[in-house]
């Protein structure tokens, strides 16, 4: 991670999320940590950062907030949705189904549930690195990180 290419803080716009349950609450503040602590983020043709995000759902979209470190706004993102929404629903089902397993299923039934929830994962992290080129760099992993609380956003809906 560059002194200079990452993410130092990350929230979400609380009118923007919903109710969620014990296990969804974890997921997000997981996701959180593991993206502040391991991260790669930057804005092209500019010379700054560390950085902070900003997500909410504004009219549908997301609205994607980049700002410095001391909290002033350097951009803001609207990106639709609509091309992630089968991967979101789909999401929702495994996401369904591995809660459900963690406490009745064997391990075995639960890593192939997970398993395909990481394959859903990851298609996302593609998907999101595509349509926020030119806009943000970022790396994979910093990707599947940004589609959980992407997701998060969604528990509202």
């Amino acid at each position: 991670m560059s002194e200079r290419n990452h993410l130092v803080a990350v929230t979400l716009d609380e009118a923007s999320l919903g109710r969620s349950s014990a296990d969804q609450e974890h997921e997000r503040a997981v996701a959180i940590y593991d993206l502040i602590e391991r991260n790669h983020f930057a804005l092209p043709d500019f010379d700054g950062g560390p950085y902070a995000v900003h997500l909410a759902l504004v009219e549908r979209r997301l609205a994607f907030e980049v700002k410095s470190a001391d909290g002033a706004l350097l951009v803001t993102h609207h990106l639709s949705l609509t091309p992630l929404k089968r991967i979101i629903k789909d999401y929702q089902l495994v996401c369904d189904s591995y809660y459900a397993a963690i406490r009745t299923a064997t391990p075995s039934q639960i890593e192939a549930i997970d398993m395909g929830r990481r394959g859903l994962h990851d298609e996302a992290a593609v998907l999101l690195v595509e349509r926020l080129s030119n806009k943000v760099e970022i790396d994979n992993e910093t990707a599947r990180r940004l589609f959980t609380l992407i997701y998060a956003l969604h528990w509202k809906g």
